[in-house]
């Protein structure tokens, strides 16, 4: 991929992802973080139920590949509910509060 791609790529994704226990969220860190053009990831526990949990994973990145991720959660069990943030281009924008409710 030529540098102005990867420049403006898919640089953050927030997914809200419901798992099994296993893996644990270490594993499952460390793991999307060895796929091609992951630079980070954070994972949060959100809520725990009987089989499974429901969790935010934060996945930074020059060059993210969503369908990469997506097919790594599928295999770890994991089912993504929604994408809550999608970020790409050459830096990252953070979401910016107004004065409306």
């Amino acid at each position: 991929m030529s540098e102005s791609k990867k420049e403006r790529g898919l640089k953050r994704l927030v997914l809200d992802v419901l798992k099994p226990h296993m893996p644990l969220l270490p594993e499952l860190s460390v793991e999307l973080s060895r796929l091609s053009g992951v630079a980070g990831v954070n994972i949060s526990l959100i809520e725990v139920d009987k089989n499974t949990e429901s969790v935010k994973i934060t996945i930074e990145g020059n060059s993210l590949d969503y369908e990469l991720i997506a097919k790594s959660l599928e295999e770890s069990g994991a089912v993504i509910h929604s994408i809550d943030q999608a970020v790409a281009g050459k830096v990252i924008i953070e979401e910016v509060e107004t004065h409306e409710s």
